[in-house]
């Protein structure tokens, strides 16, 4: 089994997760994965801490890797004051039997951090199981991590994420009903609420959709923020509009891959304003996705 928070899955998750698979067939176990909702460092955080996944994303992505059981244990003030020796016993021996834990380095659990991979170690001898480290993943010299993906996505640079990931960099959600500005100044959008989710990014950005379990392909417009111009939402919405799309989406499910970042969001004198700007945005989206941007509206 792995251990860790494992928020948006990028490729050193992906390489742990292979070893954690192929040793499960070695050991003729079923590989498993232990991770935490909310995430830790966003529990104990005072400020609302940027996701890369949510958590049907994230179950979605351990499931591909090849994990047959996710344990996602919520993060509260009980398991947050649970002692180390006491996780061990509970979690790892009585309720998952485990024969090898694979954890990153620097991996720290129970109340105040206080076990590390020297306790897992110990515990493995008294209780049967081995402890396992999985050594940093390097790309061009830099180890892979969140905080590291989260920054190049915060700064608009989603081509130098991607690899990092392994993949474009998406947000995945269900459409929902609003209260149709956008087709009133000639562009209806998908409304995705994110709900608890703090997204890495704002501002307005080109970007291809799917639509069910498509691929990315559809192109399109996009607006993440919370819509100063008209001061309608206190949280963040994501909005889409569809080059060229006819059709219902109320209630599918979309995935968002965001290719290029046009702008930050910014407030408007009045809608004429507004709607000018949005005709530029998709005009310069079209050209980025490899569309004719004179079909745009002039």
């Amino acid at each position: 089994m792995a251990i860790g928070a494992f928020d948006g899955l990028h490729r050193g998750h992906q390489a742990l997760l292979a070893e954690v698979r192929e040793r499960a067939i070695a050991l003729a176990c079923e590989p498993t994965v232990v991770s935490f909702e909310p995430l830790p460092r966003a529990y104990f955080s005072p400020r609302p801490v940027p996701r890369l996944s949510g958590v049907r994303e994230k179950l979605a992505g351990l499931d591909a890797a090849g994990m047959s059981h996710a344990l996602l244990l919520r993060f509260n003030a009980s398991l947050a004051a649970m002692a180390p020796d006491a996780f061990v016993r509970r979690v790892l021996v009585e309720r998952l039997a485990a024969r090898e834990v694979w954890v990153g380095g620097d991996f720290r659990f129970g109340h105040k951090r206080a076990g590390d991979v020297a306790m897992l170690e110990r515990m493995g001898a008294e209780f049967g199981f081995t402890a396992r480290t999985m050594p940093p993943v390097l790309l061009h010299g830099e180890r892979l991590s969140a905080t590291r993906v989260r920054e190049l996505l915060a700064a608009g640079d989603f081509a130098s994420a991607a690899p990092l990931l392994g993949r474009p960099f998406v947000i995945e959600g269900r459409v929902e009903r609003g209260n149709q500005l956008g087709r009133t100044l000639g562009y209806p959008t998908a409304n995705i609420p994110l709900r608890r989710r703090v997204s890495p990014i704002r501002g307005i950005f080109a970007v291809r959709v799917g639509l069910g379990e498509g691929e990315c392909a559809w192109p399109g417009v996009a607006s993440l923020g919370v819509r100063p111009t008209v001061n309608e939402v206190s949280q963040p919405l994501l909005e889409v509009h569809l080059f060229d799309f006819e059709g219902d989406l109320y209630g599918r499910r979309m995935a968002v891959e965001f290719v290029a970042k046009l702008r930050d969001e910014q407030k408007f004198d009045d809608l004429d304003a507004l709607t000018e700007q949005m005709d530029h945005d998709a005009r310069s989206a079209r050209a980025i996705l490899g569309m004719n941007p004179v079909l745009a509206r002039a």
